[in-house]
């Protein structure tokens, strides 16, 4: 094409001698059309032809290794034309001095996207535009291409201009640096030139080379003046409109430029000139206006299955061909979704041992951390890799990796599963966490070494990944859990990376957080990896908004703690659309555990604990020593049972204090218990409801009891005054009492479900080991115990005193529940009595209420539903539990 060009050029200069009584005609039509002279007919005619087959696109031809020929208009000569071939891609450009504004640019821009897509395989090109001049109106036309997924809209503001900017720079580095043979071919098409900023970047990609898979077609490019410093492009060809003669039409011959739209100049083609003197193609151009919009349709329908299939990513991408192949000493890494059209893997390594993920609500942040963690366990055995995972919202984002009622299945990987985790329970993950790195160390010092990866092959220690999703919420305010939990992510986030424990804490949002005020860089400065979804870009830096515009299914991982310049645009997929191949990746893994695996410890913050359930209930037997109160699960790691020994310390009651009717229910799990670790006739237990709201679960107990062989006796407030002065002026050392000393609240027909004692033997003499008065209301005594003796002048309270410090050494146990702090200090006879009841469960009350009855004065402790606080003073425990409730019962304890 370059010879033919040349040959005409010649021919032209021949007759230029003949045009001289033309020049004062020129001077006057300045900006009309040159006078042509009659080609040679048979030339232009096979121009024309030549033109034509070059200009017939062949689908499927790569646009990367050698540039192909597009049409960008017609050569206008007298008589005739032909069409005008410019090379674009593999390192060839164009740049048009006009923006697109004018419309026969637009046009000429449009028009050679459709070509140039036309002409390369289905996902062979990626169109990325940008027009801030006329806000993307210059891509209005190609608007099937963009709904069909086929281009990208277009940047129109500044930051999205930087953002395709930075992600062209970016493909430009990783074409040449991984130098693929099916490298897909980035297009970007400038309508106008932003800035002189965005100038030189643009300039820029047109020096990059083929290597770097770059197209740019750039309009408004203006060759600056005098004085002016203008980016110099790099194999670029220049078609100029601006001043152009020919745009004024009237000249013979030539159709005016009314009648055939835009004529330009086309400048000579980089490697291939039509000139021999630098002046370019010696005809005007008239360039090529829009297609139909039936041929956008029609292409948008052809790409738009290969857009979306290139688009996609399954979750299968993700998993490796073979389970359980990969070893940890170095480090854990997992195929997490696609960039471009490449695989794309994260790691937890020296370089990147914690992430940092943020992205609003809806973005993917829980179906991305699924991929993260589906794909880690399918590449690495439970001896190579351990997960804590930690929920603090209201959702089941962990649920299917722990065995339900409905799938027995759980992640062999999995050791501690939070799901609506407590606070208190984070803590103590963390805890739990830090003792392993303590373990850890010791390990590595006896063997000399410094990291995990340099301990010997003989001993493996597998690698932890710990996940707090919304993590924000341990962190909430600025109480004695929230600094402890500062304290502790500082250490692990400093020497996890040497010890192989690694954190990725996920949330919405990473500011606003008071106990991190002056330690978020000590904590974040450790998370060199930043995972920012739609709505995340408060990981990254301030002046990097590679996330301002991301799609859902899409983020930005960087790898210099969200510095500029690191960006990689990611797509990963849906997990939860991919339900069948979950369930079977979770079955094959359930099913290679290795013998003895035990399923994960599992905190479900909205669960009900039932005694009849917990394993400690089951195991009690009759024969101990101390027998054992249970009250609930300890909010910790395993979930321990919270119990109270019943010795013979003074001092050995229980108190349930709150206006929750659960007191009652935490009162019927300690009897219960107690009951299992006695023989029938060893015990006898006194239950006195004297408040409507116990009556249910003083019921259950009593028939519980009963049904169990055990002596029972029921009691109304008359017959509670007299048992207590009973018990508290000789203790019990053979059966009950004579039933005629009951109140009116007893019944003596027999039957279990009455409240009838049941003797222990025919004569009712056994001797009875030990007495539990069990008192659901304790508080509706007080008008009776405060009551004097006429004959003794000892109220009730003396009575009930006197019991508290010497009944546990005659086995005598009082359980009572208190509807108020207040009361429980009356009955006591002030709080400088309080350890005559040291084992305490306190419920709704107010933690500085409980903190001045306890003369503890930074008790942390915010009552709500469904938990409680164990306190013995006696061994200085004070624990958050679950308390024991029956099924049927919400966290209040109400039916």
């Amino acid at each position: 094409m370059g010879r033919l060009a040349s040959a005409y050029g010649q021919a032209m200069a021949a007759h230029r001698a003949a045009r001289a009584h033309l020049d004062s005609a020129r001077d006057a039509l300045r900006g009309a059309v040159p006078v042509t002279p009659s080609a040679d007919a048979d030339l232009v005619a096979r121009l024309a032809r030549v033109g034509t087959a070059l200009a017939t696109p062949t689908p499927g031809t790569p646009l990367v290794r050698q540039p192909v020929p597009v049409r960008v208009g017609e050569a206008i000569v007298a008589g005739g034309g032909f069409p005008v071939l410019l090379p674009l891609g593999a390192g060839h450009h164009l740049a048009v001095d006009t923006d697109a504004r004018d419309p026969a640019v637009a046009a000429l821009l449009r028009a050679l996207v459709l070509r140039i897509l036309a002409t390369a395989a289905p996902g062979g090109v990626r169109v990325a535009g940008l027009d801030s001049a006329a806000l993307g109106a210059t891509f209005g036309p190609l608007r099937p291409l963009v709904d069909a997924g086929v281009i990208d809209p277009p940047a129109t503001t500044d930051a999205d201009v930087t953002a395709l900017l930075d992600a062209a720079e970016q493909h430009a580095r990783d074409a040449r640096r991984t130098d693929r043979p099916d490298q897909e071919l980035l297009l970007v098409v400038a309508a106008s030139v932003p800035s002189p900023r965005e100038a030189a970047r643009l300039a820029a990609l047109t020096h990059a080379g083929s290597a770097a898979a770059v197209c740019v077609l750039l309009g408004g490019w203006q060759q600056g003046g005098p004085g002016e410093s203008t980016p110099h492009l790099g194999s670029a060809t220049v078609v100029r409109l601006s001043g152009d003669p020919a745009r004024a039409g009237g000249v013979p011959g030539v159709p005016s430029s009314g009648d055939i739209g835009g004529l330009a100049r086309v400048g000579d083609p980089p490697g291939a000139p039509f000139s021999t003197d630098g002046s370019g193609l010696a005809v005007p151009v008239r360039l090529d206006g829009d297609p139909p919009p039936a041929s956008v349709v029609a292409l948008a329908t052809h790409l738009g299955d290969a857009a979306r299939r290139g688009a996609s990513v399954s979750f299968a991408d993700l998993l490796p061909g073979q389970r359980w192949a990969a070893s940890a000493r170095v480090g854990l890494r997992t195929v997490v979704g696609r960039a471009g059209r490449d695989p794309f893997g994260m790691a937890f390594d020296d370089a990147t041992p914690h992430w940092l993920v943020a992205g609003r609500t809806g973005a993917g942040k829980t179906v991305f951390l699924l991929d993260v963690l589906y794909g880690l366990a399918a590449r690495y055995s439970p001896a190579e890799l351990q997960l804590y995972l930690l929920d603090f919202k209201e959702g089941v984002s962990f649920t299917e990796f722990v065995p339900t009622s409905r799938d027995p299945s759980w992640l062999p990987h999995a050791r501690a599963v939070g799901i609506e985790s407590d606070r208190e329970y984070g803590v103590a993950v963390l805890r739990e966490l830090r003792r392993e790195l303590q373990r850890r160390a010791t390990a590595l010092k006896r063997h000399g070494v410094t990291k995990l990866a340099d301990l010997p092959a003989d001993t493996p220690v597998p690698r932890i990944v710990t996940v707090i999703d919304e993590f924000q919420v341990l962190l909430a305010g600025n109480d004695p859990i929230a600094r402890e939990s500062v304290n502790l992510l500082e250490e692990l986030a400093r020497k996890g990376r040497s010890y192989g424990v690694h954190l990725v804490l996920a949330s919405q949002s990473t500011t606003g957080i008071e106990a991190l005020y002056g330690r978020a860089e000590a904590v974040f400065g450790q998370f060199a990896l930043r995972v920012a979804l739609a709505g995340g870009g408060g990981v990254l830096d301030p002046l990097n908004d590679a996330a301002a515009t991301l799609p859902v299914g899409s983020a930005v991982v960087n790898t210099a703690a969200g510095a500029l310049g690191a960006n990689t645009v990611i797509r990963f997929p849906d997990a939860h659309a991919a339900g069948g191949t979950l369930t079977r990746l979770r079955h094959e893994l359930w099913q290679a555990r290795p013998p003895g695996a035990h399923p994960p410890s599992v905190f479900r913050g909205y669960d009900t604990a039932r005694v009849e359930a917990d394993t400690t209930f089951a195991g009690l037997r009759p024969g101990g020593r101390r027998p054992l109160a249970l009250v609930g699960r300890t909010v910790d790691v395993d979930g321990t049972t919270a119990m109270f020994i019943t010795d013979t310390a003074p001092g050995r009651h229980l108190a349930v204090v709150g206006t929750s009717p659960a007191g009652a229910e935490v009162l019927r799990a300690a009897t219960l218990s107690l009951a299992r670790q006695h023989t029938p006739g060893e015990a006898t237990f006194l239950l006195a409801p004297l408040v409507a709201a116990a009556d249910s679960a003083a019921d259950d107990t009593a028939a519980a009891l009963t049904a169990a062989g055990h002596q029972v006796q029921r009691l109304d407030t008359a017959a509670l005054r007299a048992q207590i002065a009973t018990l508290a002026a000789s203790p019990p050392v053979t059966g009950m009492s004579d039933p005629g000393t009951l109140g009116a609240d007893t019944l003596g027909s027999g039957t279990p479900g009455n409240g009838a004692p049941h003797a222990a033997s025919s004569d009712g003499a056994a001797a009875a080991a030990r007495t539990y008065l069990v008192v659901f209301g304790m508080d509706a005594a007080a008008g009776r115990l405060a009551q004097s003796d006429p004959v003794t002048f000892r109220s009730g309270h003396d009575d009930l005193r006197t019991l508290l410090r010497q009944g546990p050494g005659h086995g005598v146990h009082l359980l009572g529940w208190w509807r108020g702090l207040r009361r429980l200090a009356d009955d006591l006879g002030g709080t400088q009595n309080r350890d005559d009841v040291a084992c305490l469960v306190a419920l709704n009350v107010p933690g500085a209420d409980l903190g001045l009855h306890l003369g503890v004065h930074d008790l942390a402790y915010t009552p709500r539903a469904g938990r409680a606080l164990l306190v013995d003073r006696h061994d200085q425990r004070v624990r958050l539990i679950v308390p024991f409730a029956r099924d049927g019962y919400d966290t209040d304890g109400q039916e």
